[in-house]
């Protein structure tokens, strides 16, 4: 009969290394990160935490490589981020807090920079785009997802990514060229 500490030494030689844990979080947290934003989660940290703690279990069933757990990855974090929209929808309309009006609060690089116009406008660009074009081009670009994997993630074929993707672009750079005229 098996005892206690061989069925635990058992489990322990069939997991995934924490180093590979580890080094899977360190290439894809930021991307994961900036796919949440992208996509309005409130607290895309809070958020990218629990993708990779749903990942951890899973880490040792992943097939395909590298690609293979990438996919994965996006597939859980979008999974999040639906999940996240989804609760927005039933909860009523809160007020949110303005920093502006607290005290106790400065600007960071960031909100600096957004003041100076940096990222607002290219969030109007990003929000003048339909959710799926958004969708794909955060996959696409933040994420640095290849077609088929971005494919995987949103549940669309490889020729409407491709379509969705050029569709976008055309859109942003149809936009920018009129702002571009616009100043002239």
């Amino acid at each position: 009969m098996e005892t206690l500490t061989e069925r635990t030494t058992a489990a322990v030689d069939t997991a995934v290394p924490s180093s590979a844990f580890a080094q899977a979080y360190t290439e894809l947290s930021p991307a994961v990160l900036g796919y949440l934003r992208a996509r309005g989660v409130d607290d895309p940290e809070a958020v990218t935490q629990d993708v990779f703690m749903a990942l951890y279990p899973r880490m040792s069933s992943v097939t395909g490589g590298s690609a293979g757990l990438r996919t994965l990855v996006f597939s859980i974090a979008h999974a999040r981020s639906v999940d996240f929209h989804r609760r927005q929808g039933r909860q009523p309309n809160t007020v949110q807090h303005d920093p502006a009006a607290d005290p106790r609060v400065t600007e960071s690089a960031e909100e600096q920079a957004i003041a100076r116009g940096v990222g607002g406008y290219a969030r109007e660009l990003l929000e003048s785009l339909s959710e799926d074009q958004r969708e794909i081009l955060t996959l696409r670009v933040v994420a640095d997802m290849s077609l088929e994997d971005t494919a995987a993630v949103t549940g669309k074929t490889v020729g409407a990514v491709k379509q969705l993707q050029r569709r976008a672009l055309t859109g942003l750079r149809n936009r920018l060229s009129k702002k571009g005229e616009g100043e002239r």
